[in-house]
């Protein structure tokens, strides 16, 4: 399975939401569909499932607030 499908199914059960799968330039922040902790939740896995370290000061909310942005962002990292 390609990363962002495979990122697209985590973010849907992190956000507990399918709309993710829908929708991947749905704006997570602004529909209430990731706060703090889910990102924090969202940044673990992304580290034990992809092998990709994201540092917590490369994470913005205006560039990380999309699925699509989200796996184009972790494409930087690989």
């Amino acid at each position: 399975m390609e990363i962002k499908q495979e990122l697209i199914q985590l973010l849907a059960e992190i956000c507990q939401d399918d709309v993710v799968n829908e929708n991947p330039d749905i704006d997570l922040f602004e529909n209430g569909l990731l706060d703090s902790f889910g990102t924090v939740e969202l940044l673990v896995q992304i580290e034990e499932r992809f092998g990709i370290t994201v540092p917590i000061t490369e994470f913005d909310r205006d560039t990380w607030n999309t699925p699509n942005n989200i796996a184009s962002r972790l494409a930087d990292f690989k």
